[in-house]
């Protein structure tokens, strides 16, 4: 397992110091925007395993807030939308390949992956908190110690669970939905992922359910994009500014999260 995450993070290493170089062998692209528009339509990645940002209804069509920002925001800048699935390990590749134009699928915004990819404004927030039924004593990192914790590979829940949580038994699943099924199943019992992970799992299992035990970090999110993608970036921004300021985004946030955003997000 572990070896699969240095991977992952030789990978963004790589990325970076090739990008630096100005030598990543990537397909050679014009701006993204006009290729948007010569194409007609806006490729925007969501990662469909991630209840509440990201999930299929019961009639297996795409919803989830990241789904209904991603509507938003396509509509705004005036193109049909055209959802791309995508997990968390592959989140930054299909970005990377031109697989999309755009990754709106909880992406923490961090200092990695900032070597590699573009931000835009964040839309939204994600706590990464550490999470066990009443029963399982965790007062303080030191307790996770020898302990078997739950996470999803390739995601920020676990680079901060890893890091911090050192002498924990990290097992990693593919996506939130597989981490949600772990934790339903009992095939783990501790997770290191978002309240909102939290809440999908305790929908399944009522009579014991998790409990927040510690926060790690809380990260701000937003949408990803190539680095030079300046002129995307500054339209995406602009559509977010208009959106958080006229509430449309803390609509859709509070609708499947239970909760506003910061205050400070809003202004």
């Amino acid at each position: 397992m572990e070896r699969l995450n240095i991977g992952r993070r030789a990978f963004l290493a790589g990325a970076a110091g090739l990008a630096a170089a100005g030598s990543f062998a990537l397909p050679a692209r014009a701006d993204t925007l006009d290729e948007i528009k010569k194409r007609g339509k806006i490729l925007i990645a969501v990662d469909l395993g991630s209840p509440p940002f990201g999930m299929n209804d019961a009639n297996m069509q795409p919803t989830g807030s990241d789904v209904e920002s991603a509507k938003l925001i396509a509509a705004d800048l005036g193109f049909p939308l055209e959802i791309v699935q995508v997990t968390s390990p592959n989140r930054i590749p299909f970005l990377l390949t031109g697989k999309a134009d755009l990754v709106m699928a909880s992406f923490s915004v961090t200092d990695e992956r900032k070597k590699v990819i573009d931000f835009s404004d964040p839309y939204g927030v994600i706590q990464i908190v550490v999470a066990a039924p009443k029963s399982v004593a965790i007062k303080d990192i030191k307790d996770l110690v020898g302990k078997r914790l739950g996470t999803t590979r390739g995601s920020s829940n676990d680079k901060e669970a890893t890091t911090q949580a050192q002498g924990a038994e990290m097992v990693r699943y593919d996506d939130d939905a597989t981490l949600i099924t772990a934790l339903v199943s009992g095939q783990v019992n501790i997770m290191a992922s978002s309240p909102q992970v939290m809440a999908a799992v305790n929908a399944r299992r009522p009579n014991d359910p998790l409990e927040i035990k510690l926060v790690l970090k809380t990260n701000p999110y937003a949408a990803g994009l190539r680095k030079g993608d300046n002129a995307l970036r500054a339209a995406v921004n602009k559509v977010i500014a208009t959106n958080l300021k006229n509430g449309k985004l803390n609509e859709i946030y509070t609708r499947y999260n239970g909760a506003s955003l910061p205050e400070d997000m809003l202004k």
